[in-house]
């Protein structure tokens, strides 16, 4: 019987531990460190309402705003992932060229050889609110059309909104789509 109540006890203390101190130690250190980030990075419109994320991508299908990746999951938040196509699976040539079709029919005046790749496929989580510069460039002549704004002034926001490199080394220069399209909102 003794060893029961021991077994008990330890195991109360260790949950109480792991389950409740620790988790509590480690959310009052993000927030002090970083409570925008530990708070999910949410962006908010002049109401303070959230209207998203700058860590997940959504769908604009509108052609006076920018166009993120293509998601494989819509965007939905609750499960991240693509499907994982080899390129020998028929199924990944014909997702391409549904993307490349649906390119030509949004951006008549940009040739399609100056496509490019991060617009046609996916983000291994699909959820990438990120583009390139070079992709975020080439949807200029659509959106200035669809907006107004001067193809120059266009070009100044996504300079204006390209993130460098992590600690100058790692990844890529990146859009954050969602930024680059309040931008474009605001630029009205």
């Amino acid at each position: 019987m003794r060893i029961i109540w021991v077994t008990l006890r330890t195991t109360f203390t260790l949950a109480i531990v792991c389950c409740l101190i620790y988790n509590l130690a480690v959310w009052a250190v993000a927030q002090a460190a970083a409570p925008d980030k530990a708070n999910g990075s949410l962006i908010r419109n002049a109401e303070g309402q959230v209207i998203g994320s700058s860590l997940i991508g959504q769908s604009f299908t509108d052609p006076g705003y920018f166009h993120g990746r293509v998601s494989s999951i819509d965007y939905d938040a609750n499960g991240s992932g693509t499907p994982n196509y080899a390129p020998s699976n028929p199924e990944l040539l014909t997702r391409t060229e549904k993307s490349i079709a649906e390119w030509k029919t949004e951006n008549p005046d940009v040739a399609i050889s100056e496509l490019p790749i991060d617009l046609i496929t996916n983000s291994g989580s699909g959820l990438d609110p990120h583009i390139s510069p070079a992709a975020a460039e080439a949807q200029i002549p659509r959106v200035s059309k669809a907006t107004g704004i001067a193809k120059d002034k266009l070009e100044q926001l996504i300079q204006a909104h390209t993130q460098g490199r992590s600690l100058g080394l790692f990844g890529e220069p990146a859009v954050n789509v969602l930024e680059l399209n309040l931008a474009v909102q605001a630029a009205k």
